[in-house]
């Protein structure tokens, strides 16, 4: 192989690799909107009682901070739910905003456990912040899709 072509092969190769890194560092972390939105289906409470272990929410919810950092929670069962202090009657929707990164543990009727997290994270500023929330983000998918 001639060494003009390998070398043109080796920097396409390069660019493959870094393309999508240098991408994934240097865009900035948005969402369509800083709420992240989660329902309660109607029926939730009688399938509950019906002894079927739905699950509904995830257990763990992840917002990031100046980018996605609103929970909103919208009831649409036929009963009241209860989440942290806040009773959601039905057809209620309840938005709680999130000012520091931490993670926050609150009651949560829609849950068996009776529990939901809530995980709020930095906002990625940096380059190698943003890089590294992607591939965690992006590991986080594939593992919990398998």
């Amino acid at each position: 192989m001639r060494r003009g072509l390998k070398q043109a092969l080796a920097a396409l190769a390069a660019l493959g690799v870094l393309g999508p890194a240098a991408w994934a560092a240097f865009t900035p972390v948005t969402f369509d909107a800083r709420e992240a939105l989660f329902e309660i289906p109607k029926g939730t409470w009688a399938r509950r009682m019906a002894g079927d272990p739905v699950e509904i929410l995830p257990s763990e919810i992840h917002l990031v901070l100046e980018v996605r950092d609103v929970l909103l929670l919208r009831n649409l069962d036929d009963v009241p739910q209860v989440f942290g202090p806040t009773i959601l009657m039905p057809g209620q929707s309840f938005s709680l905003p999130f000012e520091q990164a931490s993670s926050y543990q609150f009651a949560c009727t829609a849950h068996a456990s009776g529990q939901m997290t809530v995980v709020v994270d930095e906002h990625p500023n940096t380059p190698w912040a943003r890089l590294r929330w992607r591939v965690v983000r992006l590991w986080k998918t594939v593992r919990w899709s398998s």
